[in-house]
């Protein structure tokens, strides 16, 4: 199992990922994403099984600009270029990923 998780320093449900895996004693590497952010890559992987909708921090400041972009890739660019876009905690297992505090499908990871 290669567990990752991209939360904020601030984030409550990062912190709570965070010690349900440590609680399991799970490995896990945690980003965080404000400072590193996720790669292109990382964030297209995720996007594809979450979906763009489910990834998007609606209480962010900058979501009414994200609101009114036209293309999904213009969506996908303007998340990689302002992580605090993104709801956290992102926690990936392989291709497997989940975005918020998701307890009930991180079970079945074990």
């Amino acid at each position: 199992m290669n567990i990752q998780i991209f939360g904020k320093a601030k984030c409550f449900d990062s912190k709570k990922a965070e010690r349900y895996f440590k609680e399991r004693r799970i490995r896990y590497q945690y980003i965080d994403i404000i400072k590193f952010g996720m790669s292109r890559g990382e964030l297209k992987s995720v996007t594809k099984t979450i979906g763009l909708d489910e990834i998007v921090n609606r209480e962010d400041q900058d979501y009414p600009l994200y609101q009114y972009l036209a293309s999904d890739e213009a969506k996908l660019e303007k998340l990689y270029e302002i992580p605090e876009l993104i709801r956290t905690p992102v926690v990936r297992n392989g291709r497997q990923a989940t975005v918020g505090y998701r307890p009930e499908i991180w079970k079945d990871w074990e």
